[in-house]
């Protein structure tokens, strides 16, 4: 009797631990994500164009890592009902983050900026316009309207620390540089995953605009 109850518990565990490991992409796969065309592409290197949208903001001093978990908190009061009309929004992907300082492009952008401040952006649902959407009750969180853009992106997974986001920002420029495209030189790191979510099965961006 006990073997089983063993069994059974470890049967159930088990199935808890697969659950959690697959909700990650499933939270992610089941939420409205910038739309967007991809004009070009050369294996995680992709150019697109973004359609307008509306992003929520709030500007974070500190490291990196620190300032997107602030962020977050913030913009998630809002999305859940930190709003003048106690609205709750639909969750959206990816959340993005970049530097408000500019550096050159071939500086490591993450320790650069490690004690300068950051942006941190929800995108609003698509069924809303600027007049439509409720006013934060905090005055840090502002609306904006994003106009059509072009960006180059690399994808790729794996927990987005500082070496890792170094990385793949250095391809990123290393191809850009080659194919000759004029970018700014402000990175955006998009996160779509929920922070539970096996590195394997992360989805993580950097972006450039294309000028």
């Amino acid at each position: 009797m006990n073997i089983y109850i063993i069994a059974l518990s470890a049967t159930i565990l088990i199935i808890l631990i697969i659950g959690a490991v697959a909700w990650g992409p499933i939270v992610s796969n089941n939420v409205e994500k910038s739309k967007y065309s991809v004009i070009d592409s050369s294996g995680d290197i992709q150019i697109r164009s973004y359609a307008p949208m509306i992003v929520a903001e709030v500007e974070v001093a500190g490291e990196r890592e620190q300032a997107i978990s602030q962020g977050f908190r913030v913009l998630a009061d809002y999305i859940f009902g930190g709003n003048l009309t106690n609205s709750e929004l639909a969750m959206t992907a990816p959340v993005a983050q970049q530097s408000t300082t500019k550096i050159a492009m071939t500086a490591p952008v993450t320790q650069a900026a490690a004690n300068g401040k950051w942006q941190v952006r929800f995108m609003m649902p698509s069924k809303y316009d600027m007049q439509s959407l409720p006013k934060p009750n905090n005055d840090a969180v502002k609306l904006e309207q994003i106009p059509i853009k072009k960006y180059a992106v690399i994808t790729f997974s794996g927990i987005a620390n500082d070496n890792l986001l170094a990385k793949k920002l250095e391809e990123l420029q290393t191809y850009i540089q080659s194919q000759n495209i004029k970018t700014n030189s402000v990175p955006i790191y998009a996160f779509f995953n929920p922070p539970w979510t096996l590195p394997f099965l992360r989805r993580n961006e950097i972006m450039l605009e294309i000028k």
